[in-house]
């Protein structure tokens, strides 16, 4: 019997490719997503890779109602990968309350609807962001790495919502999660598929430093800006731990298979990352080398909340799940050129 999973956010960057995941791991998977951030035609996508297209619900997780009608109209659900939010750092600065609401009353709605409709395990997509900027000694972070004030709205929302899936489960709720706290997703979904049929496609103009890596080199926008060249990096730009969103998605369906199926803390978290840094002007130039493409950029000031240096220490991870993020950044970089072509054959963008 198959067992049937809810992704909420499920047309979205990584929510597309972790659906691919749980339908060719043998899951069936219902898609929630208010399409805000993301298209319809991803679907097509997700069709053409698996087979299978998955069931459909537009709705705006900020409605009990509507969402306790997805719940209805699926009564088997017995686990939840909870993408669904708003995630730009910069918007989230100047639109907070946005970010509150949209983050933060999503999951309240899911996490009291769940016990009700015996849906038994959350996934909740967490960020490193709830580290903030570690101290020296901190790096990598480990799960343990105290957390400090986050730098930004968005990365407040991602600890408001740690604190309360954690609450909620102290207060006796009948129901088990993991919280990854995943690092810099990148790339399109290729490896397998080398026609690149699901990808990074945001509305309008790109937060992510991928997407406008390949839209400035496809010529759609003019240049791209490096948020500062001055911080106490080795080539003074900021350092992240980027992540291939296919290995990302993995992780997702192991953390699933654990939570329903083994017998476990209430409560576990994990880091997903590669376990090493990569500089803003790294991924510049590797994506140079790797496409054979030039990238029109230039040095800007530093953006406001903005980590100077971040990546994780994934081998709880890597022994307690089984997974490993390892395709090499030049292979990513080169998904993510792919899709964008696509995308400009498809006459898209």
């Amino acid at each position: 019997m198959k067992q049937t999973i809810l992704v909420t956010g499920g047309t979205g960057f990584i929510g597309s490719h972790t659906s691919v995941e749980l339908i060719e791991a043998g899951y069936n998977v219902v898609i929630v997503d208010n399409l805000s951030n993301s298209k319809i035609e991803v679907l097509d996508g997700i069709e053409k890779i698996t087979g299978t297209r998955p069931a459909f619900e537009q709705v705006d997780l900020r409605d009990f109602e509507a969402t306790k009608n997805v719940f209805l109209k699926y009564p088997d659900i017995e686990g939840i990968i909870h993408f669904a939010a708003s995630k730009a750092v910069g918007e989230s600065v100047q639109e907070p309350l946005m970010y509150y609401r949209n983050n933060v009353v999503s999951l309240l709605n899911l996490l009291e609807l769940m016990p009700q409709y015996n849906v038994k395990g959350l996934i909740f997509s967490s960020s490193c962001t709830v580290y903030g900027q570690p101290n020296p000694e901190n790096l990598p972070v480990t799960e343990e790495a105290p957390h400090q004030k986050a730098t930004s709205p968005y990365g407040n929302t991602k600890e408001i919502n740690e604190q309360i899936i954690l609450d909620y489960i102290h207060s006796g709720a009948n129901i088990k999660s993991i919280v990854l706290r995943y690092f810099n997703p990148i790339g399109a979904h290729s490896s397998a598929h080398p026609s690149a049929l699901i990808g990074e496609l945001p509305n309008g103009v790109p937060n992510n430093l991928i997407p406008y890596v390949t839209q400035t080199a496809m010529g759609i926008r003019k240049e791209l800006t490096i948020f500062g060249n001055d911080y106490n990096t080795p080539d003074g730009t900021c350092i992240r731990d980027y992540i291939y969103v296919v290995d990302l998605a993995k992780a997702h369906v192991a953390a699933m298979a654990r939570v329903l199926d083994q017998d476990t803390d209430k409560i576990e978290y994990f880091n997903i990352g590669t376990g090493h840094g990569n500089s803003t002007l790294e991924i510049v130039e590797t994506f140079e080398h790797a496409t054979k493409v030039k990238v029109n950029w230039k040095y800007g000031p530093r953006r406001e909340g903005d980590i100077e240096k971040i990546w994780g220490d994934c081998s709880k991870a890597n022994s307690i799940l089984g997974w490993k993020a390892d395709t090499p950044l030049s292979d990513v970089l080169l998904s993510a050129w792919k899709w964008q072509e696509k995308l400009r054959a498809d006459g898209v963008m």
